[in-house]
């Protein structure tokens, strides 16, 4: 009823009423805050199995989320480093929905353990199975790595997922910072805050403290840009506040933590990274934020490379319908409207399939 009335109302008198726009924002955060709630699988086995192995599990727990869907292909989504995972699909949560429930993984504020997040994707993926389901995955960015790094290192073979999408992957630091002397085409901004992070001494606090303040105010400066010149909805203005939010709340131990878990992760090599129906997004911007020496990108934008990464993959490049709006790295919030067509047209192929096997 409030999404209905207020809503509509508030984005027609937003430059009149910024009042009701106001309203508006809190009212769309209330009705996300409503249909998305905690989730804790009724069975955790590798999870709890960690809690001797880590100094503090509480600190590097992420928290899951359940979105109720209609359908048997539920999806989970592994959001990037920011925003959280429940903010960055904000636009294709319908689409998600018509297939089944979303299954939400938001990074811990406090800290990140690669080994956890893996238990805890494992053990969601085992609930689902044995209700009969077999998800998809749904990652974005920093995401892709962690999902990459769980199929590879073999995470239970005996799990079953119905496909993974990737979107914009980055799988290792060397797709976002060049070797020092490598320059060429400047410096861009996150590759230089990455840098300064990855060389700061951890075992001094203040200049840790330093370095993932800059990043920070550089995550802020990227969304910012894409949000410039855009005529903003409530939903656009409530996911800016939960954004803002993560990147206030997230503490220094938390952003470094994630950035080594990138750091450990594999470069793109000859060597499958999921074998199943997949999907890869690339936005057609990626080197407005990856470096030109990306190895993930190369891989992808080679034929024969990018067939034996995903055997059974589609690789879409994301493009803009206005020539001066190019579509930037993973922008799903900003230019849903050029992401959300190749993902609908790969999640009916993949219920048809299911129909067709349940048929046969």
């Amino acid at each position: 009823m409030i999404a209905n009335a207020v809503i509509p109302l508030a984005r027609k008198a937003v430059h009149n009423h910024p009042t009701l726009m106001t309203v508006a924002t809190a009212a769309s955060g209330f009705i996300r805050q409503m249909a998305i709630k905690p989730y804790v699988p009724w069975l955790r086995r590798r999870e709890l199995s960690l809690r001797e192995q880590l100094p503090s599990v509480h600190a590097v727990r992420n928290q899951l989320f359940k979105e109720k869907g209609q359908g048997d292909i539920p999806t989970i989504v592994i959001g990037g480093f920011v925003p959280d995972a429940t903010e960055a699909v904000e636009f294709q949560r319908e689409l998600f929905r018509q297939h089944g429930s979303i299954y939400y993984v938001n990074y811990s504020r406090n800290g990140f353990s690669a080994d956890l997040f893996f238990a805890q994707l494992a053990d969601l993926i085992e609930a689902l199975n044995r209700k009969g389901q077999k998800p998809v995955i749904f990652s974005i960015s920093f995401g892709c790595s962690l999902v990459a790094r769980f199929f590879r290192d073999g995470h239970d073979a005996a799990l079953a997922v119905r496909g993974v999408v990737m979107t914009s992957p980055v799988l290792c630091t060397d797709d976002l910072v060049r070797p020092e002397r490598e320059k060429g085409g400047g410096v861009r901004m996150l590759e230089s805050n990455l840098r300064r992070i990855l060389q700061a001494d951890a075992s001094r606090g203040d200049e840790l403290n330093r370095q993932i303040e800059r990043a920070r105010r550089c995550f802020q400066a990227l969304f910012e840009a894409g949000a410039e010149n855009r005529t903003l909805s409530s939903r656009h203005l409530s996911i800016r506040k939960k954004i803002m939010g993560v990147l206030e709340k997230t503490s220094c131990v938390g952003g470094y933590e994630r950035v080594l878990a990138l750091k450990d992760a594999p470069h793109a090599t000859a060597e499958t990274i999921y074998g199943g129906p997949s999907l890869v997004l690339l936005a057609e911007g990626e080197d407005q934020l990856l470096v030109p020496t990306s190895p993930t990108l190369a891989a992808l934008r080679d034929t024969i490379h990018r067939t034996v990464l995903f055997p059974r993959g589609k690789v879409r490049t994301v493009t803009s319908t206005t020539s001066d709006d190019t579509v930037p790295h993973a922008s799903l919030i900003f230019h849903h409207q050029c992401y959300n067509h190749f993902i609908e047209a790969w999640y009916d192929k993949l219920t048809a399939q299911l129909r067709l096997a349940v048929v046969s």
